[in-house]
């Protein structure tokens, strides 16, 4: 399947793993880009830019397809070091980067100088709009549906990705709910040029987690997720835990009153514990709500194979029947 993202990106399959906090390394990244797909590293899930260095270089080790690196940006007083993450990247021979969190400007002229294809988050139009102004080569929309940060305008991939079609010259593809071949030919009906898939890779064979967060994925439904830090205007979507609930009993109690330090235990410096650890009530942790489409923990080159030859299914016989006499 040939679409303007597989052309840009040079893949085979328009997949793309997203980048993810403790599940983005390079053996997950490799597994995805052998497959057919666009895996992703997770650059802030590495201590120092060094180590994301190092990273990239284990991870070429293990394919020669294309790879991604995501770089999220952070709101914060003592944020990362991005010029010398830029550097890794673009010294490690990286191709693509995914961008995240906050406005990606100040890193473009760099990465766009050395040649490298930028595909930014967004959750919006009006900033997937701004993304194509400020020179990125495509936009992954994400719906309210996502898991992680679906930001504040709770619209659904059912009307977004129509909306961004209608407004955006540069490619797109689809984040949130993606799972299998149905999503994939949906996303591409409304426009998408791929789509971008995040808890679905997670609940893979080779994903570097413990089971147990495998496990929570697969018996989950698409009711387990909940939506934290709303009041903060920094919402995420998690998968339900005792701490999820504890933290949703602080927001209803301290109301407009409450403060990021009210519930930092629960949702800062956790991914290690849950992730690698598996202590799936140490804290607040993605998930979208596809995780009710969810039921195996297949490789991703089956994943993979399944979603291409579902989306041909679907396009070959039922879509095609319906325009028989």
């Amino acid at each position: 399947m040939k679409t303007r993202i597989t052309e840009m990106l040079g893949i085979q399959h328009p997949i793309i793993q997203g980048g993810m906090h403790y599940v983005g390394f390079a053996e997950m990244a490799a597994a995805v880009s052998n497959a057919g797909g666009l895996g992703t590293i997770t650059a802030l899930t590495q201590k120092t830019p060094r180590d994301l260095a190092n990273e990239i270089a284990r991870c070429w080790d293990m394919t020669d397809k294309p790879i991604a690196v995501n770089v999220t940006f952070l709101p914060t007083v003592n944020a990362p070091d991005y010029p010398a993450i830029t550097k890794a990247i673009i010294d490690g021979g990286v191709r693509i980067v995914e961008t995240a969190g906050r406005n990606p400007e100040q890193v473009m002229p760099h990465l766009k100088e050395a040649g490298i294809k930028v595909i930014h988050k967004c959750t919006s139009v009006r900033h997937s709009l701004k993304a194509q102004e400020i020179g990125c080569d495509a936009v992954s929309v994400d719906g309210f549906e996502c898991g992680g940060h679906p930001g504040e305008d709770d619209v659904p991939n059912m009307i977004l990705l129509p909306r961004a079609a209608d407004e955006l010259e540069i490619p797109f593809v689809a984040s949130g709910g993606q799972a299998d071949g149905r999503s994939l030919v949906a996303s591409l009906a409304m426009g998408a040029e791929g789509i971008n898939l995040g808890t679905r890779f997670i609940a893979t064979k080779e994903a570097p987690v413990h089971q147990n967060v495998k496990d929570a994925i697969v018996a989950a439904t698409e009711l387990d997720t909940r939506l934290v830090m709303r009041p903060l205007r920094n919402t995420e979507r998690v998968l339900t835990n005792a701490a999820v609930e504890h933290v949703l009993e602080k927001e209803r109690a301290l109301g407009g009153n409450i403060q990021f330090e009210d519930i930092i235990d629960q949702v800062a410096g956790v991914y290690p514990r849950v992730m690698q650890e598996g202590k799936m009530d140490a804290g607040a942790w993605s998930c979208g709500m596809v995780a009710g489409l969810i039921n195996d923990i297949p490789s991703c080159q089956e994943l993979i194979d399944g979603i291409m030859a579902q989306a041909d299914q679907i396009i070959t016989d039922r879509l095609a029947a319906f325009n028989r006499s």
